[in-house]
């Protein structure tokens, strides 16, 4: 019987206690212009929908102080926050589509933490070389120019993730007032502590931790094993057209950076005897952000940014191989097995229908929002009160909030009762007491029964915008026996 081949990997537990530091080296490609083109916009959607603004207005902000939300010119009341879950719900549909089809590519294209990673990865190599002479100066006494180039490393991180702090909270609180704030020293201690915490986390986040917050904090490292079926496209590595690996002189052999001249000087040395095109370089490793070796297998750690693809690329077109040694493939065209009609599985359907039916529930519910909120509240201290002249007085709170651009001026009445009179302020400005609770008065002379139903109306009053009317209902007590 012929024994089944064993290979040792490295296991989570290795990972940790291992002094494993390494350098990531940058590479180019397909896969990272993908990468770009998609987090490009992500960044600069991030910094911008806090600083730009829409008629005064920026174009997103929740305001807490304000009880309401502004979004891209509109407005929502915070009684609208369902909509938000809704949409967290149509993108947690949207990732686990995507994790069934290809992988962890949300991690390696469009989570902020590897977006934030590599940029924190461009700042090092900007401003302290690339990987291999990192690598180099770990080993070398830190003074001099090394000292200051370390220096300005942490310096611009810093800066960075202040930049980053500053931004995030902007979406809370105006970012403009935010920033001037934070240079004259003006802001509460409660911001300054929320504004360095953050800025710590990120400094930490993308600068020191780095991939063990994909390797060990990440839950979704974790549960992506559950999603993933023998149809789900992921970075692989084709061990049928790789393996065995060239080797030289009896031993395998590592380019630490191979340039072109020593690659195909290096190439001319493999021996002749028969062997699969990988030539073990490690470069898939030594760009790899997580430090995983690819030829391993599918691991919880890969992110799926296909940063190991380009650089197997590059050297199966420098020794005139066919690209895809390391490709995006599942465990069934691994196994020449794959079918056209996989591809359109039920789980697959599945994720994607949920998807669509949230984001049609949550645009439903977005057409579906109102400018004007009316809320009305009986006094909790006494039922009635009977007034000498026959006549019975309820008393109730009122509470109305616009949220149209231009809603500054509302009328409130009541109806339900012949004779009924509101006593109370009958225009309301709702930029002066916007969301505030306002006392009235109903009075009726001699109603009937128990209780009459009457209702608390409101109306917008402003020239050239189309009328906005709302209305609530509430009872009145009448005092009768």
């Amino acid at each position: 019987m012929q024994q089944i081949p064993v290979s040792r990997v490295r296991s989570d537990s290795e990972m940790i206690e291992g002094p494993h530091k390494f350098h990531v080296r940058l590479t180019e490609g397909r896969f990272q212009n993908i990468r770009r083109l998609t987090s490009g916009p992500m960044i600069a959607a991030f910094f911008l929908l806090a600083w730009l603004q829409w008629n005064g207005r920026p174009l997103l902000l929740f305001s807490f102080e304000e009880r309401r939300i502004y979004l891209f010119g509109g407005q929502l009341a915070w009684h609208d926050l369902p909509l938000m879950a809704g949409l967290m719900i149509a993108g947690a549909c949207l990732l686990f589509f995507m994790a069934v089809g290809w992988g962890r590519v949300w991690c390696g294209f469009a989570c902020p933490q590897s977006i934030w990673t590599w940029l924190f990865i461009r700042i090092e190599q900007l401003t302290e070389g690339k990987a291999s002479q990192r690598a180099r100066n770990d080993a070398q006494p830190l003074k001099g120019m090394l000292l200051l180039r370390r220096l300005a490393k942490h310096l611009l991180w810093l800066m960075f993730s202040f930049l980053t702090a500053l931004t995030f909270t902007g979406y809370f609180l105006p970012v403009r007032e935010l920033f001037s704030g934070f240079f004259s020293f003006e802001l509460s201690l409660a911001v300054w502590g929320w504004l360095i915490s953050m800025a710590l986390l990120t400094y930490v986040n993308a600068g020191l931790v780095r991939e063990k917050i994909c390797l060990h904090a990440c839950p979704y490292s974790r549960f992506q094993g559950v999603m993933f079926d023998k149809n789900t496209r992921t970075v692989s590595y084709d061990a049928v057209r790789g393996e065995p690996r060239r080797v030289r002189g009896g031993r395998r052999h590592a380019v630490l950076e191979p340039e072109t001249a020593e690659l195909a000087s290096d190439m001319a040395l493999v021996g002749k005897e028969p062997s699969g095109d990988c030539i073990d370089c490690t470069i898939c490793v030594q760009v790899c952000p997580t430090g995983i070796d690819i030829r391993d297998g599918l691991q919880a750690a890969c992110i799926d940014c296909g940063a190991c693809i380009d650089a197997c690329d590059q050297v199966m077109d420098k020794i005139g191989k066919p690209k895809g040694l390391i490709r995006f493939a599942s465990e069934k065209e691994l196994s020449g097995t794959v079918q056209p009609e996989s591809r359109f599985r039920p789980k697959l359907v599945g994720y994607g229908v949920v998807m669509l039916l949230t984001l049609s529930v949550v645009a439903f519910g977005f057409a579906q929002t109102k400018d004007l909120l009316l809320e009305v509240r009986r006094d909790r201290g006494a039922l009635f009160t009977r007034l000498g002249d026959s006549q019975v007085c309820n008393h109730y709170r009122v509470k109305v909030e616009g949220y149209k651009q231009g809603f500054d001026q509302v009328k409130i009445s009541a109806q339900g009762m012949e004779g009924m009179i509101l006593h109370g302020d009958q225009k309301l400005s709702l930029d002066n007491n916007n969301a505030g609770w306002r006392a009235y008065r109903v009075c009726a002379p001699d109603p009937e029964g128990l209780t009459q139903e009457i209702r608390f109306i409101v109306e917008s009053q402003v020239e050239g915008l189309p009328l906005a009317r709302v209305e609530k209902v509430t009872t009145f007590l009448t005092g009768g026996r």
